[in-house]
């Protein structure tokens, strides 16, 4: 039994693929499986991960029928895992060298807890390798391992799948598996951390995650499966449904929400403009479902911010954009 699995969804990125593989089958510490799955990539991908895997006996690889989508891509890698801990790394992205090394030295030095979590660079076309903000979270002096509820700072780090190693143990336990459509991480990463019982961190860099200059994330595509969103965070609800042990966290995750809905609505290229109102009816009715009891949204401008969008007040959400786009421009 390898200490890692390494899970790759694979989709039309020939271009990026062979550093993707590379950063894994060079690093350091060898003791791990990685399984490539190819979701039905139109291009090259297929023939270059088989060539892989011809050269490499650690390397597995699963040829889908059909393209499914990143979340279910990973649920078919997962069902080929035997590793004690799961990682998840997208096929344009890189480990850097030691990674699994740290992690693994980490683990051993911590009792092997359910998640560790790394942070990650942004790696731009022109050559420039960027830290996340995210650093001071992970320098912040504190206990070897912890609960979420000892480390809520946690939540200020980008809620993604790919920054952290998974006990696969744990990950059985809580039958947690990936969703189909957009945001698949969300009902995914929210889970794991709110039902960990001990979490560790490492400080160190462990993914570049690529920054195309020509685009090529499926986020920043304007399309109507960005309201997959909403379908997402009603599973996340329905996690804390299922677990009145963490109902504390509901006021926390509704608030997490509202800024992902924002986010979503205003990031240029997600929504498509002529399907914005709709967002913020869908979004009034999806907040009137989840809202807690009792919920004092924050003070200043992010509650303001939160209770428009969860009333569906699409010009007044619009008007605050425009007044605090104002001050900007006064203060600069």
């Amino acid at each position: 039994m390898p200490r890692f699995s390494v899970i790759v969804p694979v989709h039309a990125v020939e271009e990026y693929l062979p550093a993707c593989l590379e950063s894994v089958l060079g690093q350091t510490f060898t003791d791990f499986e990685l399984i490539a799955v190819d979701d039905r990539s139109p291009d090259g991908c297929g023939a270059i991960l088989d060539e892989v895997a011809y050269r490499d006996k650690r390397v597995t690889v699963r040829h889908l029928e059909q393209n499914v989508g990143l979340g279910l891509a990973r649920n078919a890698g997962m069902e080929l895992a035997t590793g004690d801990y799961l990682l998840f790394l997208d096929s344009d992205d890189t480990l850097t060298p030691d990674l699994l090394a740290a992690t693994d030295a980490r683990l051993r030095a911590t009792g092997d807890p359910d998640l560790l979590v790394y942070d990650y660079a942004r790696s731009y076309w022109d050559g420039r390798v960027v830290r996340s903000a995210s650093a001071p979270v992970f320098a912040k002096p504190g206990a070897d391992t912890f609960t979420l509820d000892e480390r809520r700072d946690l939540l200020d780090l980008l809620q993604v799948v790919w920054n952290k190693a998974y006990r696969r143990e744990f990950v059985q336990q809580q039958g947690l598996t990936f969703p189909p459509g957009y945001y698949e991480d969300t009902p995914w990463t929210y889970p794991a951390l709110l039902a960990a019982e001990s979490i560790t961190l490492l400080d160190q860099v462990g993914v570049h995650y690529r920054q195309r200059r020509e685009g090529g994330n499926i986020l920043a595509t304007a399309s109507r499966k960005h309201f997959d969103v909403f379908e997402q965070y009603d599973r996340v609800f329905a996690f804390l449904d299922a677990r009145p042990d963490l109902d504390r966290w509901r006021p926390v995750i509704y608030r997490m929400m509202l800024g992902h809905l924002a986010t979503v609505v205003t990031k240029p290229g997600r929504v498509p403009a002529a399907d914005r109102r709709e967002f913020f009816r869908r979004a009034a009715e999806h907040c009137a479902r989840h809202r807690p009891a009792g919920y004092r949204p924050p003070a200043g401008p992010e509650g303001v911010r939160g209770e428009l969008l969860s009333r569906g007040s699409y010009l007044g959400f619009q008007s605050l954009r425009v007044l605090a786009k104002a001050r900007r421009a006064v203060r600069r």
